[in-house]
């Protein structure tokens, strides 16, 4: 266990309004933080549990992961108040946004070299005869999920400007789930070409997966690279008492500098500590949904 008898100790100080707690307590007595299907659930489970273990202690409340099923189940579960703190995409955030959910951003991810975004990418098998996009003409593309940024929107809304239409260009159109799952589903010849999010050379979901074991980095290629996304945001219900609310925000907030083995441990060592954001930070990923959904509409 990554978390010190240290910061259990610093807790209550760092945290003033928990001896002003038990109003919100009572009907409180257990966080639900839900995080998005990134990565297979024994990985996010391992990622997060020292985070969740330090969460709780310092709010003074009892903290319980959920790893989504979908992105949509997050969504749904902060519209209908039973996930508390939610790990998002930007898409799904937006999307939540958009749903009437109501939520507030706690945090945003800041990349090692102080940015706040990173790209969506198509990959392709090295040894495949693909050098761009146009050459997939009847193949098959692995999406992530509807409510994707990387591995869904960004993707649609940069085909559309290629003048294809991904229903009728590509053989089959593949949601895998996560963005484990797409490049799993490339490697084992289910899609021909996959989406997927990176940073930069240093960082990627496929550097994660080969990290673990999972997959080469080097067994790919790059055929498209996007404009930068803006970053991946925590929110928690705007509902939840001042208190709490508070608590909630100055233990997010700290955590990468009191707890740093595992924020490391939570990210790879591929992360800034976070930082506070605001909702406006994602309006510009509300306007890309709602073109990706007029596309839908158009395309039936």
């Amino acid at each position: 266990m990554l978390l010190s008898r240290r910061s259990l100790l610093a807790a209550p100080a760092l945290l003033p309004a928990i001896a002003s707690a038990q109003p919100w307590r009572a009907t409180h007595p257990e966080l639900t933080f839900a995080v998005i299907p990134a990565e297979n659930a024994s990985g996010v489970n391992d990622r997060y549990a020292p985070f969740i273990a330090y969460l709780g202690a310092a709010i003074g409340t009892k903290v319980t992961l959920r790893v989504a099923n979908d992105y949509a189940a997050v969504i749904e579960g902060q519209r209908a108040g039973n996930i508390h703190i939610g790990y998002y995409g930007p898409s799904a955030y937006a999307r939540a946004l958009m749903t009437g959910a109501q939520v507030e951003t706690v945090a945003i991810e800041v990349n090692e070299d102080g940015t706040k975004g990173y790209y969506s990418v198509f990959y392709v098998r090295k040894d495949s005869p693909y050098q761009n996009v146009q050459d997939l003409r009847g193949k098959n593309l692995g999406l992530v999920d509807p409510n994707s940024t990387s591995g869904n929107n960004v993707p649609r809304f940069a085909l559309n400007k290629m003048g294809i239409n991904p229903d009728q260009f590509f053989g089959r159109v593949v949601y895998t789930g996560s963005h484990e799952n797409a490049v799993i589903a490339l490697q084992q010849g289910t899609v021909d070409m996959a989406a997927n999010w990176w940073n930069d050379e240093a960082e990627s979901n496929l550097m994660r997966m080969e990290r673990k074991g999972m997959a080469k980095y080097a067994d790919f290629r790059i055929v498209f690279k996007s404009d930068q996304i803006v970053n991946s945001p925590i929110a928690m219900l705007s509902t939840l008492p001042a208190e709490l609310r508070a608590a909630i925000r100055d233990a997010i907030l700290a955590f990468p500098e009191r707890e740093a083995a595992a924020f490391t441990r939570m990210t790879d060592g591929k992360q800034r500590p976070w930082q506070a954001v605001t909702n406006e930070a994602y309006q510009p990923i509300i306007e890309l949904n709602r073109f990706v959904d007029g596309l839908r509409r158009q395309r039936g």
